[in-house]
């Protein structure tokens, strides 16, 4: 099921070819029947494929999927085969191809992280951030989940999560900041991000339940974990800040029950390989 609305992918197409295809239509092969075919060209891990059809179903083409979103793709592996008029076939073409590229550089780089963490932590969360492209958040939320991760938050308006440049306008004790969250917000998990050791113990003590962990090093971490866990006090535990593929083995180790990261957002884009030829048929 594609992740956006008909409507969603049709701005894009309106966007890309908003009066038309000029070069096809000057040379007169818009009638043409013809089959495209677009593969692999690297390892990805597939994310926007189900989009990709339906917005080549958009431009009038019959659509065959060979992979679908999540799935782990080997180089050379097809993807989907489209036929129909060459100018549909020439007018979906790059949009549909640049969803999946850049997309499944997102989805393959939040899998290497998924993987990395649950070699060492099975059960570990990874959770990537809102900090993606202003206005692509639904394809952002496709790609991470086709990675193996989770949303850590979807905006501000469904989760409480207190910064210090919130409390800057606080003037009281941790303890009655949450016991006023817990009032206006009761169904609500408290986030509150903290930035040492002492910070993260007493907002531990003040009754947060998780603790966003910003920066720490991976000893850190460890440190902290150890510290509560002979304590009564047992929130969850998240690394932030930096957290990529090559230390999230060594955050996992080091006890953290979750690792929120944006690094998926900057992955550089999957190659598609694309055929367009003639149909034969």
């Amino acid at each position: 099921m594609p992740a956006v609305t008909t409507a969603e992918l049709q701005r894009l197409l309106d966007d890309d070819v908003p009066y038309g295809d000029l070069t096809t239509e000057a040379l007169g092969i818009g009638d043409q029947a013809g089959v495209m075919a677009f593969a692999a060209r690297d390892p990805m891990v597939l994310a926007l494929a189900e989009d990709a059809a339906a917005l080549l179903r958009l431009c009038g083409c019959e659509v065959e999927l060979f992979a679908r979103s999540g799935d782990k793709l080997a180089a050379g592996a097809p993807i989907l085969v489209a036929r129909g008029a060459a100018s549909g076939l020439l007018r979906g073409w790059k949009v549909a191809q640049t969803l999946i590229e850049i997309w499944s550089g997102v989805a393959t780089a939040t899998r290497e992280i998924v993987e990395a963490a649950r070699a060492v932590s099975p059960g570990i969360a990874i959770a990537c951030t809102r900090k993606n492209t202003p206005g692509t958040k639904r394809f952002a939320v496709a790609a991470v989940k086709a990675g193996g991760a989770v949303m850590h938050r979807l905006g501000l308006s469904e989760t409480i999560l207190v910064f210090a440049e919130h409390r800057a306008f606080l003037d009281e004790q941790l303890a009655a900041t949450v016991a006023r969250l817990r009032a206006a917000a009761p169904e609500k998990k408290l986030i509150t991000e903290v930035a040492s050791i002492d910070a993260a113990v007493a907002a531990a003590e003040a009754g947060f339940d998780v603790l966003q962990l910003e920066k720490f090093a991976p000893a850190d971490v460890a440190a902290l974990a150890a510290h509560l866990a002979a304590t009564p006090h047992h929130p969850v535990i998240a690394a932030a800040g930096g957290v990529n593929a090559s230390n999230a083995a060594a955050y996992a180790e080091a006890g953290a029950h979750v690792l929120v990261t944006s690094a998926p957002y900057m992955a550089k884009p999957r190659d598609v390989q694309v055929r367009i030829s003639r149909d034969a048929k």
